[in-house]
């Protein structure tokens, strides 16, 4: 097969049948092919995926290998490099130049499990070899430090052109800021709702947060001052909405859905995370029992027309990770972790849809400033 006259038009020409599954174009056209190289029956070539979090990387593989195969020579040699670049959608922010996507993870109502959730998908996230932050915007019951286990860590101050900028908190290769860095671990933080507003404005202005794919925002629970900061601070690429089973969350989760699509702010919702959806116990790892009900999290998610991105179940070691300082997500054989690892890859899709397809994000202008 020596003879066989390839060239890196002929690749490209097989690689424009294959279609990239979520944005429904071929990776030619999505410019996702780099670094074609051709030698004597064989080729190498790069997919450069939307985010390195992507759950159809294998398919795209494969679709490329069989397009090759059936277009060139079944005998061909091919190698194919999978690496990703993040997208993102967002005008280059004055706060934060270096992040591309900001993400709120709201619930309407406190207790669902949202600083977990935030906690674990932002592990997930980091494993799948992308840059993650969290900014804890919980004000007055921050607990993003508790759960990595560095409450008695205070963040650092450097000179950068002239101003101070806080260095966030690294921990298990997330960076990270929260008031609860800032003030005694046992002192309780009362604030006006200005006040809280003006912390929360200081750590997108005042923190180096470098370059990041994902800034995930642990929000208060319902809607307020500080969610109106943040629309009015920073484009945001979209939002998750955390609820669990139950009718009464499932009627704060909606209110705090419908905060986001009002006119006047127009954040996108990525979808929904159904937490507590059922209880398994370990030493019975295939059952399940649904103690809080079935089907919360589809309902918000029809109401608002976007996906369930995860159901997580009940399991002890959540609770005692989160309590220990050592996500559960540091486990990555535990058999929770696939759920959080699913809803991870879930919302990254999302997130690539979402920059691929919709225009890009403003800061909210609301009222008068």
């Amino acid at each position: 097969m020596g003879e066989f006259n390839i060239n890196k038009e002929k690749v490209l020409a097989a690689l424009s049948t294959v279609e990239e599954p979520d944005l429904k174009k071929d990776l030619v056209t999505l410019n996702m092919i780099k670094d074609i190289e051709v030698g004597v029956n064989q080729i190498t070539f790069t997919v450069i995926l939307t985010t390195p979090a992507c759950p159809l990387k294998e398919l795209i593989k494969q679709r490329c290998l069989d397009a090759i195969h059936r277009d060139l020579s079944p005998d061909i040699e091919v190698t194919i490099n999978m690496t990703s670049d993040v997208t993102t959608n967002l005008n280059k922010s004055v706060a934060l130049p270096g992040v591309k996507n900001i993400i709120a993870v709201s619930s309407g109502k406190g207790g669902v499990g949202k600083s977990t959730l935030t906690v674990n998908l932002a592990m997930a996230l980091k494993q799948s070899g992308a840059k993650v932050g969290i900014i804890d915007a919980d004000i007055s019951g921050p607990s993003i430090p508790i759960m990595f286990g560095a409450q008695d860590m205070q963040p650092l101050v450097t000179v950068k052109d002239g101003k101070n900028y806080i260095n966030p908190i690294l921990q298990y290769g997330i960076k990270m800021i929260s008031i609860g860095f800032l003030t005694p671990p046992d002192s309780a933080v009362v604030w006006r709702g200005p006040m809280a507003s003006q912390a929360l404005k200081q750590f997108f202005n005042d923190v180096d947060w470098g370059e990041l794919d994902y800034l995930l925002l642990d929000m208060p629970p319902g809607t307020g001052d500080i969610h109106l900061t943040l629309v009015q601070s920073v484009p945001v690429t979209g939002a998750i909405i955390i609820t669990t089973p139950q009718k009464v969350a499932l009627a704060d989760a909606t209110k705090g859905g419908s905060m986001f699509v009002q006119p006047n702010i127009n954040v996108p919702i990525l979808g929904v995370i159904e937490n507590m959806s059922y209880f398994t116990p370990e030493e019975l790892p295939e059952n399940k029992y649904y103690i809080f009900g079935q089907g919360g999290g589809e309902q918000i998610a029809k109401k608002f027309n976007v996906p369930v991105l995860g159901n997580i179940p009940i399991v002890q070691k959540i609770r005692e990770g989160g309590d220990e300082g050592r996500p559960i997500m540091m486990d990555e054989n535990a058999i929770i972790s696939k759920a959080f690892k699913s809803a991870a890859e879930n919302l990254a899709q999302q997130i690539a849809i979402r920059n691929a397809n919709m225009p890009k994000t403003e800061t909210v202008k609301v009222g008068v400033n």
